[in-house]
């Protein structure tokens, strides 16, 4: 079977080194067995995706001489698929609304004692809402209060102990998806999550190799659960180490992170940028982690 490999951006903002440290992993994968290299759009965030994004992740991935082998595929598309697969997980009964506010779940977390959450991901849920009454569920349905839908881990996971997956670098793990607490899978301002339709998506795609950092990892614990709830082939993984600044912290968009168009002064051509990648050596002030 040839490998499929993805890349997998979302056009927030210009692509920046993190990302091309990444795309060319990702690419050179797939490229060294003779693989398919995939470029996927994860635009289903309507209020920051932008057209003239889209564009420039074109652009860049040209710059630096990358090819993918079908037409881009855009998340905006394939929403009815996620919504598929959300009702497959409601016929599980282990999924529930949540009202919660991103606000009074950090509250509900200091009140409860817990450390604050460090780093770009949510802070763990609660679960406040998985034991909400039905009278009280009517009540702000009625009042037209939005929700999300999270899935009940605790009882989803219990059927499915035990599973796992290959890492090609971290070796065989073995799935235990509770970092974060429920996870969202449909959002309130959004269709559906990053953990849904990355899940979907890579099933339907045919990605059997996904390269990605490894500040990823954990959400990989809850994809390989959701691959298994919705009976979907399970890749084999590879997350990379992380590109960071002389701060230590990892290359970010929110972070400021220099763009790749920043970079085309000192390298005109992407192709040297990516093949000093590829050899290891990083512009000044960068460092694997």
């Amino acid at each position: 079977m040839l490998i499929t490999s993805r890349f997998a951006p979302s056009p927030t903002g210009r692509l920046h080194l993190g990302h091309a440290w990444s795309a060319i992993q990702a690419h050179d994968r797939a490229r060294a067995e003779g693989g398919r290299f995939l470029l996927r759009i994860e635009d289903i965030d309507g209020t920051r995706s932008r057209p003239e994004h889209v564009q420039g992740i074109l652009d860049d991935l040209a710059w630096l001489r990358l090819g993918w082998d079908e037409p881009p595929t855009f998340q905006s598309a394939r929403v009815p698929l996620y919504a598929e697969a959300l009702e497959k997980l409601h016929a599980t009964g282990h999924t529930y609304r949540c009202f919660c506010t991103r606000a009074e779940i950090e509250a509900d977390i200091a009140a409860a004692g817990s450390a604050p959450h460090a780093g770009d991901r949510p802070p763990p849920h609660p679960v406040k809402c998985r034991h909400r009454k039905p009278q009280d569920v009517m009540k702000r349905l009625a009042r037209d209060e939005p929700f999300a839908w999270r899935l009940d881990l605790e009882n989803a996971f219990a059927p499915y102990f035990g599973i796992g997956w290959q890492d090609e670098i971290a070796g065989e793990q073995t799935a235990w998806p509770f970092a974060a607490g429920d996870v969202v899978l449909w959002r309130k301002d959004a269709p559906a999550s990053y953990h849904l339709a990355v899940t979907v998506d890579d099933a339907a795609q045919g990605v059997s190799h996904v390269v990605r950092g490894r500040d990823l990892f954990e959400a990989t614990h809850v994809h390989r659960l959701l691959q298994a709830m919705l009976g979907l082939s399970t890749p084999t993984y590879r997350h990379h180490p992380l590109l960071v600044g002389t701060d230590g912290a990892r290359l970010a968009k929110r972070h400021g992170a220099p763009t790749l168009a920043d970079l085309r002064a000192t390298y005109p051509d992407g192709r040297e940028l990516a093949d000093a990648l590829r050899a290891g050596d990083l512009p000044n002030g960068y460092a694997s982690d």
